[in-house]
């Protein structure tokens, strides 16, 4: 992990004075405006992907890049796993886009803005629960290969009990200070209104979506992603239907808040339950 962590904080180090140069034309760098910052980001990653793609092939790196014959077997393997894999962003990106539908036409754009920002916060706990679930993958398929399978499963619990306990800890400290997060994008009281409402009622449940964030990992290193997508599905049900059901009669966001909160939790609970409980060595 040291290549692959020094070529992206190396490259994030260049990124975030690129970024303002070409957005405002600093030097002899062009005035692109708010395009620069995405001209920026292609750089960024088409610098990373060229280094890292020379580590592999140079030989240096343990898995190296050859040549060799196209198979389906290895392709289905993967596709097996990696397909099923891809629906999961798909459920958390589709309750980010529907949620910030349904607030910006109960209460407005400066509402929109408080609960976007708010919410952002959760895309930061992202790579962190990245980070403790990808190794997971590595290590808790080794294990059941090797048929360890008790010490897959405490693999399991052990990184998403990490993962929760750094979430849970981001989360309360946005529930106690969360004009310390919003303030920084902004002064508008509906935005801050909004947003503190969002973190002091979500911000403490943030450690069962770490939880289920991770063990989602490890699920894939298992070959079983049946239950993480059952609980990612339940959360999007539970906040998009009820809480839209709820906010609809009552006006309120905060009992909507409150529901997001409580998919969040069954969201994480029904991802651990299915590690803890050794769903993973049903056959």
């Amino acid at each position: 992990m040291i290549v692959p962590g020094t070529v992206i904080c190396g490259g994030a180090v260049l990124l975030i004075p690129l970024s303002p140069a070409l957005i405002f034309g600093f030097g002899p760098f062009p005035h692109l405006g708010v395009a620069g910052g995405a001209w920026a980001l292609i750089a960024y990653y088409a610098a990373g992907a060229l280094l890292l793609g020379w580590y592999c092939a140079s030989g240096r790196n343990a898995a190296t890049l050859q040549r060799g014959r196209i198979q389906w077997a290895p392709m289905r393997r993967i596709l097996t796993v990696g397909g099923l894999a891809c629906l999961n962003p798909i459920l958390t990106n589709s309750l980010i886009a529907l949620v910030s539908a349904i607030i910006s036409a109960h209460a407005g754009t400066a509402a929109l803005a408080g609960y976007a920002t708010a919410a952002r916060l959760e895309y930061l706990l992202m790579p962190l629960c990245f980070g403790l679930g990808a190794p997971m993958v590595a290590l808790v398929g080794a294990n059941i290969g090797a048929g360890h399978l008790e010490r897959s499963r405490r693999i399991g619990m052990v990184g998403g009990a990490m993962a929760a306990a750094l979430s849970e800890l981001v989360g309360v400290t946005a529930a106690i200070w969360p004009h310390a997060w919003l303030s920084l994008f902004g002064t508008d009281e509906q935005m801050l209104h909004t947003g503190s409402t969002y973190l002091r009622i979500v911000g403490p449940f943030y450690g069962f979506m770490g939880l289920g964030f991770s063990l989602y990992f490890a699920a894939q290193g298992a070959g079983r992603l049946k239950w993480p997508l059952i609980g990612g599905a339940l959360r999007l049900a539970l906040y998009i239907g009820v809480g839209s059901i709820a906010l609809a009669l009552t006006g309120s966001l905060t009992l909507f808040f409150s529901i997001g909160a409580a998919a969040m939790f069954v969201y994480g609970v029904t991802v651990f339950w299915s590690v803890a409980s050794g769903s993973w060595f049903d056959r």
